[in-house]
């Protein structure tokens, strides 16, 4: 696994230009970091389709400037503008219910993905959201069922972020890596 997320980091490395022309030139301008707290809200509320999450931090990274201080400041904006969007997820989804949100047109998730990320929240409980949240391709996946399940605000907020920190500091870590490696 290690690897693989190796192999993915080193590629959306050397894929920075594949990030859309706006979103590059405006997390170069000196409000970047508000425009890459934005990206993070709306990937963490799952409405960011124009690019893999995976690709945000290093692609911030390459145009901030790589060094550990911005690292820690780009994941510190990462963790808070992803828990603030998957937190506005995990609240409509314990207000609208499931069966509203698989007929709204933004909420790209099939009845069968969700059914299986409901059975994954079911089978191991709370802790299913941090460990979602680190792994590559399943971020964010159980936030509608623990809102479904009635988890508690606090405990959500908190296990979200802890994954939240745990996959962008996993990413972070690996830029910088690289970075001084190549």
């Amino acid at each position: 696994m290690i690897l693989d997320v190796t192999r993915r980091v080193v590629f959306v490395s050397l894929q920075i230009a594949r990030l859309p022309d706006g979103l590059r030139d405006l997390l170069a301008t000196d409000y970047g970091l508000l425009v890459l707290l934005g990206v993070f809200v709306l990937e963490g509320a799952m409405l960011l389709y124009v690019v893999p999450s995976e690709l945000v931090v290093p692609g911030a990274l390459a145009l901030l400037g790589g060094s550990a201080g911005t690292a820690v400041t780009v994941v510190a904006v990462a963790v808070v503008g992803a828990t603030v969007g998957q937190y506005a997820l995990f609240s409509l989804a314990k207000r609208v219910g499931r069966e509203r949100l698989l007929r709204s047109r933004w909420f790209r998730v099939s009845d069968d993905a969700l059914a299986r990320f409901e059975n994954w929240f079911d089978r191991w409980g709370p802790v299913v959201v941090p460990v979602t949240n680190t792994l590559l391709f399943t971020r964010g996946m159980v936030t509608v069922p623990a809102g479904l399940a009635d988890m508690g605000d606090r405990q959500f907020v908190l296990l979200s972020a802890l994954g939240t920190l745990s996959f962008q500091s996993i990413l972070a870590g690996l830029y910088l890596w690289f970075d001084t490696v190549l």
